[in-house]
């Protein structure tokens, strides 16, 4: 019985260039490419004229889907996964289709490539030979006690946030860690706008409030000494 494999390829997390050649030799000619927003990913395919077929595979759907991905690849399809931008299953689908992929012993292969923690976690100036990625905090339940948590932690730590939850996010960090907590703020890495600030806790709150919170941002935070 001939069977698929599953490549997880890492998409840009801002500009168009950050794609590997193999990422897109990948994409041309595997059969089928799974999509977390097949809008966004379409700007991505036309740039480099990949014209695969598409398929919508996102947090909403993925646990419907999985099965009728391991059945295409059970018969042979050779099939990406990607996400709207950077690695998939770093804080985005794809942990579910590759462990029924690994139960049902189908071959993954991952390709390095673009996540947004690393530039974040280099740029910060912060020490990252140890480091703990923490993603999203969740938003309403257990999220107080995953800070009491974290406020004994002594290793660097990463945390992504959107826009809207920035200033909460930083309040409890000055509240959690301290307000002279070493701490890096970096936003639209590797687009026009690509910023960091760097800062004590209670600094860099300031300096957010103070200006409209915009992009995605990686948030970079000293470890307890």
């Amino acid at each position: 019985m001939l069977t698929g494999k599953l490549f997880i390829v890492p998409t840009p997390i801002g500009n168009l260039e950050d794609i590997t050649l193999r990422a897109i030799k990948v994409l041309k000619e595997v059969n089928l490419i799974l999509a977390e927003d097949t809008r966004t990913s379409n700007k991505l395919l036309k740039h480099y004229n990949i014209n695969t077929p598409m398929q919508s595979h996102h947090m909403h759907n993925e646990h419907k889907t999985v099965d009728g991905i391991v059945r295409k690849l059970k018969s042979g399809e050779q099939i990406a996964l990607i996400s709207d931008a950077g690695t998939p299953a770093i804080s985005d689908p794809g942990f579910l289709l590759s462990r029924a992929c690994i139960e049902q012993g189908i071959e993954i292969e991952c390709l390095p490539g673009a996540t947004a923690f690393v530039p974040a976690l280099v740029n910060s100036g912060l020490p990252n030979d140890r480091f703990a990625f923490e993603g999203f905090l969740p938003i309403k339940k257990g999220r107080q006690t995953r800070l009491t948590d974290l406020a004994e932690e002594t290793r660097t730590m990463v945390f992504y946030e959107s826009p809207h939850k920035l200033l909460k996010t930083l309040s409890q960090f000055v509240s959690c860690f301290g307000p002279e907590r070493r701490i890096s703020v970096s936003r639209e890495l590797t687009k026009m706008y690509e910023e960091t600030i760097r800062g004590t806790t209670s600094e860099v709150l300031a300096h957010f409030e103070s200006k409209p919170t915009k992009g995605e941002f990686v948030i970079v935070v000293a470890g307890k000494k």
